[in-house]
Protein backbone atom coordinates (compact mmCIF):
# COMPACT_ATOMS: atom_id res chain seq x y z
CA UNK A 1 0.00 0.00 0.00
CA UNK A 2 1.10 3.74 -1.03
CA UNK A 3 1.44 4.54 2.91
CA UNK A 4 2.27 8.42 1.93
CA UNK A 5 -0.68 9.69 3.63
CA UNK A 6 -0.06 8.44 6.34
CA UNK A 7 3.43 8.67 6.74
CA UNK A 8 2.73 12.67 6.42
CA UNK A 9 0.02 12.65 9.43
CA UNK A 10 3.04 11.25 11.70
CA UNK A 11 5.26 13.51 10.77
CA UNK A 12 6.87 11.56 8.61
CA UNK A 13 9.45 12.74 5.83
CA UNK A 14 7.62 11.70 2.26
CA UNK A 15 8.81 11.54 -0.84
CA UNK A 16 6.11 13.65 -2.26
CA UNK A 17 3.22 15.82 -0.40
CA UNK A 18 0.18 13.47 -0.27
CA UNK A 19 -3.39 14.77 -1.59
CA UNK A 20 -6.68 14.03 -1.18
CA UNK A 21 -9.77 16.23 -1.33
CA UNK A 22 -12.74 16.40 1.10
CA UNK A 23 -16.15 15.90 -1.37
CA UNK A 24 -13.75 14.40 -3.39
CA UNK A 25 -16.54 11.47 -4.49
CA UNK A 26 -18.97 14.44 -5.34
CA UNK A 27 -21.28 15.79 -7.27
CA UNK A 28 -18.82 17.83 -9.97
CA UNK A 29 -17.17 13.97 -11.19
CA UNK A 30 -18.95 12.39 -13.82
CA UNK A 31 -18.69 9.39 -12.56
CA UNK A 32 -20.45 9.56 -9.59
CA UNK A 33 -23.48 11.32 -11.23
CA UNK A 34 -23.68 8.15 -13.76
CA UNK A 35 -23.28 6.13 -10.49
CA UNK A 36 -25.71 7.67 -8.47
CA UNK A 37 -28.31 8.25 -11.17
CA UNK A 38 -31.67 9.36 -9.18
CA UNK A 39 -30.81 7.52 -5.69
CA UNK A 40 -30.75 9.65 -2.26
CA UNK A 41 -27.62 9.80 -0.66
CA UNK A 42 -29.09 7.25 2.04
CA UNK A 43 -30.20 4.42 -0.26
CA UNK A 44 -26.30 4.72 -1.66
CA UNK A 45 -24.85 4.66 1.48
CA UNK A 46 -26.81 1.66 2.71
CA UNK A 47 -25.91 -0.11 -0.69
CA UNK A 48 -21.96 -1.20 0.14
CA UNK A 49 -21.02 -2.10 -3.26
CA UNK A 50 -22.46 1.01 -4.89
CA UNK A 51 -20.99 3.49 -1.94
CA UNK A 52 -17.45 1.31 -2.46
CA UNK A 53 -17.72 1.97 -6.26
CA UNK A 54 -18.26 6.06 -5.50
CA UNK A 55 -15.19 5.47 -2.78
CA UNK A 56 -12.88 4.24 -5.81
CA UNK A 57 -13.63 6.69 -8.42
CA UNK A 58 -11.50 9.81 -7.47
CA UNK A 59 -8.55 7.62 -7.10
CA UNK A 60 -8.48 6.68 -10.44
CA UNK A 61 -9.55 9.42 -11.83
CA UNK A 62 -7.90 11.97 -9.74
CA UNK A 63 -4.95 10.12 -8.60
CA UNK A 64 -5.51 11.66 -5.00
CA UNK A 65 -3.06 9.78 -2.29
CA UNK A 66 -6.77 8.46 0.13
CA UNK A 67 -9.90 6.58 -0.51
CA UNK A 68 -12.45 8.89 1.27
CA UNK A 69 -15.28 6.06 2.82
CA UNK A 70 -18.39 6.92 1.40
CA UNK A 71 -20.70 7.62 3.99
CA UNK A 72 -22.78 10.88 5.37
CA UNK A 73 -22.18 12.55 8.74
CA UNK A 74 -25.73 11.83 9.66
CA UNK A 75 -25.27 7.83 9.26
CA UNK A 76 -24.71 7.02 12.89
CA UNK A 77 -27.79 9.16 13.84
CA UNK A 78 -29.98 7.32 10.53
CA UNK A 79 -28.10 4.54 12.62
CA UNK A 80 -30.16 4.43 15.80
CA UNK A 81 -33.75 5.62 14.16
CA UNK A 82 -33.24 9.73 14.20
CA UNK A 83 -36.20 10.37 11.99
CA UNK A 84 -34.31 12.27 8.79
CA UNK A 85 -33.75 12.87 5.21
CA UNK A 86 -31.21 14.36 2.98
CA UNK A 87 -32.59 17.08 0.20
CA UNK A 88 -31.06 17.74 -2.50
CA UNK A 89 -29.35 21.59 -1.86
CA UNK A 90 -30.63 21.68 1.43
CA UNK A 91 -29.17 19.15 2.97
CA UNK A 92 -30.08 16.91 6.26
CA UNK A 93 -33.82 17.82 7.92
CA UNK A 94 -34.43 16.33 11.29
CA UNK A 95 -38.45 15.71 10.95
CA UNK A 96 -38.79 16.51 14.92
CA UNK A 97 -35.95 18.91 16.16
CA UNK A 98 -34.44 18.85 19.69
CA UNK A 99 -35.79 20.91 22.09
CA UNK A 100 -35.81 19.85 25.78
CA UNK A 101 -34.05 17.50 27.66
CA UNK A 102 -36.97 15.31 27.32
CA UNK A 103 -35.65 14.74 23.31
CA UNK A 104 -32.16 13.64 24.67
CA UNK A 105 -33.39 9.85 25.26
CA UNK A 106 -34.13 9.10 21.39
CA UNK A 107 -29.97 9.74 21.62
CA UNK A 108 -29.80 5.49 22.04
CA UNK A 109 -26.21 3.68 22.14
CA UNK A 110 -25.17 2.88 18.49
CA UNK A 111 -24.49 -0.96 18.02
CA UNK A 112 -22.58 -1.23 14.79
CA UNK A 113 -23.27 -4.26 13.48
CA UNK A 114 -26.51 -3.97 13.99
CA UNK A 115 -26.94 -0.69 13.04
CA UNK A 116 -24.82 -0.09 10.31
CA UNK A 117 -23.98 -3.07 8.90
CA UNK A 118 -23.49 -1.70 5.20
CA UNK A 119 -21.14 0.60 6.23
CA UNK A 120 -19.15 -2.01 7.76
CA UNK A 121 -19.35 -4.04 4.06
CA UNK A 122 -18.31 -1.05 2.21
CA UNK A 123 -15.42 -0.66 4.59
CA UNK A 124 -14.26 -4.39 3.85
CA UNK A 125 -15.18 -4.21 0.04
CA UNK A 126 -12.78 -1.15 -0.40
CA UNK A 127 -10.11 -2.84 1.60
CA UNK A 128 -9.89 -5.13 -0.84
CA UNK A 129 -9.38 -3.06 -3.69
CA UNK A 130 -7.45 0.12 -2.63
CA UNK A 131 -3.59 0.54 -2.46
CA UNK A 132 -3.73 3.44 -0.73
CA UNK A 133 -5.49 4.24 3.06
CA UNK A 134 -8.86 4.37 3.58
CA UNK A 135 -10.16 7.41 5.22
CA UNK A 136 -13.29 6.73 7.85
CA UNK A 137 -14.94 10.26 9.45
CA UNK A 138 -17.38 11.10 11.38
CA UNK A 139 -19.39 15.08 12.70
CA UNK A 140 -17.92 16.09 15.58
CA UNK A 141 -20.91 16.97 18.37
CA UNK A 142 -21.48 20.55 17.96
CA UNK A 143 -22.18 19.55 14.52
CA UNK A 144 -24.24 16.91 15.26
CA UNK A 145 -26.26 19.31 17.73
CA UNK A 146 -26.72 21.86 15.64
CA UNK A 147 -28.68 19.97 13.10
CA UNK A 148 -30.67 17.90 15.84
CA UNK A 149 -31.63 21.81 17.64
CA UNK A 150 -31.71 23.38 14.12
CA UNK A 151 -33.93 20.87 12.03
CA UNK A 152 -31.83 21.96 9.16
CA UNK A 153 -28.97 23.64 7.96
CA UNK A 154 -28.21 26.92 9.75
CA UNK A 155 -26.39 30.50 9.11
CA UNK A 156 -26.83 32.25 12.62
CA UNK A 157 -27.37 28.91 14.90
CA UNK A 158 -29.47 31.04 16.77
CA UNK A 159 -31.32 27.64 18.14
CA UNK A 160 -28.52 25.82 18.94
CA UNK A 161 -26.89 28.58 20.85
CA UNK A 162 -30.13 29.33 23.22
CA UNK A 163 -30.19 26.03 23.76
CA UNK A 164 -26.70 26.07 25.18
CA UNK A 165 -27.18 28.99 27.20
CA UNK A 166 -30.28 28.56 28.71
CA UNK A 167 -30.24 24.52 29.30
CA UNK A 168 -26.78 23.91 30.33
CA UNK A 169 -28.08 20.78 31.98
CA UNK A 170 -29.60 19.41 28.73
CA UNK A 171 -26.79 20.74 26.54
CA UNK A 172 -24.25 18.36 28.34
CA UNK A 173 -26.50 15.56 28.48
CA UNK A 174 -26.46 16.17 24.61
CA UNK A 175 -22.66 16.32 24.37
CA UNK A 176 -22.55 13.28 25.96
CA UNK A 177 -24.94 11.23 24.54
CA UNK A 178 -23.78 12.55 21.05
CA UNK A 179 -19.91 12.01 21.97
CA UNK A 180 -20.07 8.05 22.89
CA UNK A 181 -22.16 7.85 19.50
CA UNK A 182 -19.13 9.22 17.89
CA UNK A 183 -17.16 7.15 20.05
CA UNK A 184 -18.65 3.53 19.06
CA UNK A 185 -19.04 4.71 15.14
CA UNK A 186 -15.33 5.69 15.22
CA UNK A 187 -13.94 2.98 16.62
CA UNK A 188 -16.24 0.52 14.49
CA UNK A 189 -14.74 1.97 11.48
CA UNK A 190 -10.91 1.55 12.84
CA UNK A 191 -12.00 -1.60 13.52
CA UNK A 192 -13.34 -2.95 10.42
CA UNK A 193 -10.08 -1.44 8.32
CA UNK A 194 -10.04 2.36 8.09
CA UNK A 195 -6.62 3.72 8.37
CA UNK A 196 -6.83 7.21 9.34
CA UNK A 197 -9.93 9.45 10.59
CA UNK A 198 -11.29 12.64 10.50
CA UNK A 199 -13.50 14.11 12.86
CA UNK A 200 -15.51 16.90 11.02
CA UNK A 201 -17.08 20.17 13.17
CA UNK A 202 -17.94 22.10 10.37
CA UNK A 203 -20.19 24.49 11.62
CA UNK A 204 -18.33 25.01 15.26
CA UNK A 205 -16.73 28.54 13.85
CA UNK A 206 -20.38 30.56 14.57
CA UNK A 207 -18.82 30.14 18.30
CA UNK A 208 -17.08 32.97 20.35
CA UNK A 209 -13.46 31.08 22.18
CA UNK A 210 -15.01 31.16 25.27
CA UNK A 211 -17.81 29.23 24.42
CA UNK A 212 -15.96 27.04 22.39
CA UNK A 213 -13.95 26.13 25.48
CA UNK A 214 -16.44 25.69 27.95
CA UNK A 215 -19.07 24.17 26.13
CA UNK A 216 -17.45 21.53 23.38
CA UNK A 217 -14.03 20.95 23.59
CA UNK A 218 -14.14 18.90 26.65
CA UNK A 219 -16.12 16.55 25.15
CA UNK A 220 -13.72 16.72 21.56
CA UNK A 221 -11.09 15.97 23.42
CA UNK A 222 -12.81 12.67 25.05
CA UNK A 223 -13.14 11.54 21.19
CA UNK A 224 -9.47 11.98 20.43
CA UNK A 225 -8.56 10.26 23.76
CA UNK A 226 -10.68 7.84 22.70
CA UNK A 227 -9.62 7.39 19.14
CA UNK A 228 -5.61 8.14 20.11
CA UNK A 229 -5.69 4.60 21.86
CA UNK A 230 -5.67 2.48 18.63
CA UNK A 231 -2.77 4.34 17.49
CA UNK A 232 -4.40 5.22 14.48
CA UNK A 233 -3.49 8.58 13.16
CA UNK A 234 -6.25 11.45 13.25
CA UNK A 235 -7.32 14.73 11.52
CA UNK A 236 -9.77 17.27 13.35
CA UNK A 237 -11.35 19.61 10.86
CA UNK A 238 -12.41 22.86 11.34
CA UNK A 239 -14.10 26.30 9.62
CA UNK A 240 -13.91 29.66 10.48
CA UNK A 241 -11.46 28.47 13.42
CA UNK A 242 -9.11 31.18 13.82
CA UNK A 243 -10.36 33.14 16.62
CA UNK A 244 -9.33 29.70 18.94
CA UNK A 245 -7.04 27.37 16.77
CA UNK A 246 -4.85 26.58 19.73
CA UNK A 247 -7.85 25.73 21.79
CA UNK A 248 -9.10 23.59 18.64
CA UNK A 249 -5.65 22.06 18.19
CA UNK A 250 -5.15 21.05 22.03
CA UNK A 251 -6.90 17.87 21.52
CA UNK A 252 -4.63 14.35 20.91
CA UNK A 253 -4.97 14.43 17.50
CA UNK A 254 -1.85 14.06 14.45
CA UNK A 255 -3.04 16.75 12.26
CA UNK A 256 -5.37 19.85 11.96
CA UNK A 257 -6.68 20.72 9.06
CA UNK A 258 -7.65 24.70 8.65
CA UNK A 259 -9.89 25.89 5.72
CA UNK A 260 -8.74 28.97 3.80
CA UNK A 261 -9.49 32.00 5.89
CA UNK A 262 -6.37 31.47 7.42
CA UNK A 263 -2.77 31.46 5.50
CA UNK A 264 -1.72 28.54 6.27
CA UNK A 265 2.01 28.69 7.43
CA UNK A 266 0.66 31.31 9.98
CA UNK A 267 -1.60 28.59 11.13
CA UNK A 268 0.80 26.00 11.27
CA UNK A 269 3.15 28.04 13.38
CA UNK A 270 0.76 28.82 16.34
CA UNK A 271 0.06 25.36 16.30
CA UNK A 272 3.25 24.18 16.74
CA UNK A 273 5.71 21.82 15.08
CA UNK A 274 4.36 18.63 17.23
CA UNK A 275 1.28 18.44 14.99
CA UNK A 276 0.66 17.71 11.00
CA UNK A 277 -1.46 20.29 9.31
CA UNK A 278 -3.74 20.27 6.34
CA UNK A 279 -5.07 22.30 3.93
CA UNK A 280 -5.98 24.61 2.56
CA UNK A 281 -6.61 25.89 -0.65
CA UNK A 282 -9.93 27.71 -1.10
CA UNK A 283 -12.48 25.29 -3.09
CA UNK A 284 -13.57 28.41 -5.05
CA UNK A 285 -10.17 29.19 -6.84
CA UNK A 286 -10.69 25.74 -8.96
CA UNK A 287 -14.37 27.35 -10.96
CA UNK A 288 -12.10 29.19 -12.56
CA UNK A 289 -8.21 29.04 -14.33
CA UNK A 290 -5.48 26.91 -13.69
CA UNK A 291 -3.17 29.42 -13.69
CA UNK A 292 -4.30 31.45 -10.42
CA UNK A 293 -4.70 28.15 -8.47
CA UNK A 294 -1.02 27.00 -9.40
CA UNK A 295 -0.27 30.68 -8.09
CA UNK A 296 -2.12 29.85 -5.04
CA UNK A 297 -0.19 26.73 -4.30
CA UNK A 298 2.89 28.14 -4.94
CA UNK A 299 2.28 30.54 -2.57
CA UNK A 300 1.27 27.78 0.17
CA UNK A 301 4.48 26.08 -0.51
CA UNK A 302 6.69 28.90 -0.46
CA UNK A 303 5.31 29.77 3.09
CA UNK A 304 5.58 26.42 4.97
CA UNK A 305 7.66 25.94 7.71
CA UNK A 306 8.24 22.98 7.10
CA UNK A 307 6.99 19.98 4.64
CA UNK A 308 7.15 16.92 7.31
CA UNK A 309 3.58 16.32 8.62
CA UNK A 310 1.97 18.54 5.76
CA UNK A 311 -1.18 16.87 3.71
CA UNK A 312 -2.25 19.16 1.22
CA UNK A 313 -6.66 19.78 0.80
CA UNK A 314 -9.07 22.01 0.14
CA UNK A 315 -9.89 24.54 2.64
CA UNK A 316 -13.28 22.63 2.58
CA UNK A 317 -15.11 20.68 0.09
CA UNK A 318 -15.12 20.41 -3.73
CA UNK A 319 -17.72 22.27 -5.61
CA UNK A 320 -20.10 21.28 -7.60
CA UNK A 321 -19.35 22.59 -11.16
CA UNK A 322 -15.61 21.92 -10.31
CA UNK A 323 -13.94 20.81 -13.66
CA UNK A 324 -12.45 17.24 -13.32
CA UNK A 325 -9.48 18.61 -15.13
CA UNK A 326 -8.65 21.24 -12.85
CA UNK A 327 -8.83 18.27 -10.13
CA UNK A 328 -6.33 16.16 -12.17
CA UNK A 329 -3.90 19.10 -12.80
CA UNK A 330 -3.92 20.03 -9.14
CA UNK A 331 -3.16 16.31 -8.14
CA UNK A 332 -0.50 16.20 -10.46
CA UNK A 333 1.21 19.58 -9.41
CA UNK A 334 0.96 19.05 -5.78
CA UNK A 335 2.21 16.14 -5.98
CA UNK A 336 5.51 17.42 -8.08
CA UNK A 337 6.11 19.91 -5.86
Amino acid sequence: MNTTLLDAALGKKTKYTPVWYMRQAGRFLPEYQKLKGDKNILDIIQTPELAAQIALSPVKVLGVDGAVLYADIMTPLVGIGVELEIIESVGPVIRKPFSSINDIKRIRSLEPQEDIPYLLETISILKKELEVPLIGFSAAPFTLASYLIEGKPSRDFLKTKLFMYTQREAWDALMESLSELIVVYLLAQIKQGVDIVQLFDSWVGCLSELDYIEYVLPFTKRIFEEISKTKTPSIHFGTNIAAFLLAFASVDCNVISVDWRMPLAKAWQEIGPDKGIQGNLDPALLLGDFSLVKTRVDEIFAALPKREGYIFNLGHGVLPGTPVENMIKLTEYVHSK
